[in-house]
């Protein structure tokens, strides 16, 4: 497993991260643990979560995935410096209307209670989850260099901001002499590059942040589970799939990367990763396996890289135009 520096920090994570959204949702918690500990295993020491996953699911009240990392940690005995855990602040995690958002008040309520689950005193990479349009970025900031100093927090980052949005972001940490984003989580794969590419790539490129995709394999279309005039199997995430990537260029995508794939030895997962892997802004890609299968499928990327010619093929049948 190769280490990366996430962007231009001295911190080291794996170039895969375990993403959890699938924990207390689509794998139950003894699936989950081993997940964890083959993860751990296999040389991954990158985690990421957040305090809302899986708060969609049926009766879930949130907090559930975070929670179930903490068991994990204290039931495998692993020391706590060997691992790099992320989580995520912003979603609604109640019903009050201070139960959400990156206000101050809501940040340092969030903190403590994504701790407890975790059952760490720190987190290595508290990201904000998405922006929030109802709070000056000033008083998100102040309130994420405050755990900073205070030992809580070692980095911070985000995940879903417009490349606008970052830019101020970052603006207002450098003008007012705050802790500053380190790292983006991005919507980003072979079947969605626009999204990232258009703005985003610039503004990390330049100001060195780590990026860290999450849906590398495009919620699941960029693996063998679908095919074009095939019967499209259960799935929790089949709609958005079929909204997003069920077309003729995304198709082209699939096959295209499938020839790869037949060629080659590995899984269309694998090549999709791959592709990624090969871009040098990414950090890591965040996978999200829901059974130990899908993880020893993901973990086939390892020591395999694309060919020059099988890039170029890749990046042009996903070629984007505004």
């Amino acid at each position: 497993m190769e280490i990366r520096s996430l962007g231009n920090t001295g911190l080291k994570v794996s170039e895969l991260c375990l993403g959890t959204m699938q924990f207390g949702w689509t794998a139950d918690e003894p699936t989950s643990l081993k997940v964890l500990s083959a993860a751990y295993d296999a040389g991954i020491n990158f985690v990421d979560t957040a305090d809302v996953y899986s708060r969609w699911a049926e009766n879930n009240p949130g907090g559930v995935a975070e929670s179930i990392i903490g068991k994990w940690i204290k039931q495998s005995n692993i020391p706590r410096h060997q691992l790099v855990l992320a989580t995520k602040v912003r979603g609604k995690m109640g019903p009050g209307p201070n139960d959400e958002g990156l206000s101050r008040l809501h940040i340092l309520r969030a903190v403590e209670a994504s701790l407890q689950r975790l059952g760490t005193d720190y987190i290595d990479l508290y990201q904000a989850h998405s922006y929030d349009e109802k709070v000056p970025i000033e008083e998100t900031l102040r309130a994420l260099d405050d755990l900073v100093h205070q030992g809580k927090v070692r980095y911070i980052g985000c995940s879903n901001y417009p490349a606008w949005r970052l830019v101020q972001a970052l603006w207002a940490s450098s003008s007012s002499n705050l802790i500053s984003f380190v790292s983006l989580q991005p919507h980003y794969s072979l079947a969605n590059r626009q999204e990232f590419e258009r703005d985003l790539a610039g503004v990390c490129h330049t100001y060195g942040l780590g990026v860290i995709p999450y849906s590398p394999l495009a919620g699941g279309f960029l693996t063998a589970k679908y095919h074009r005039h095939q019967a499209e199997p259960a799935s929790a995430r089949l709609g958005g799939v079929k909204r997003r990537y069920f077309n003729d260029k995304g198709w082209a995508i699939h096959e295209t990367a499938e020839k790869l794939a037949l060629s080659s030895g590995k899984s269309i997962s694998q090549v999709a990763l791959a592709w990624l892997l090969g871009n040098p802004l990414v950090t890591s890609p965040i996978i999200g396996p829901r059974s130990l299968e899908q993880l020893e499928d993901n973990l086939g990327v390892v020591g395999f890289r694309l060919s020059s010619d099988e890039k170029k093929s890749l990046d042009e049948i996903s070629a984007w135009q505004d």
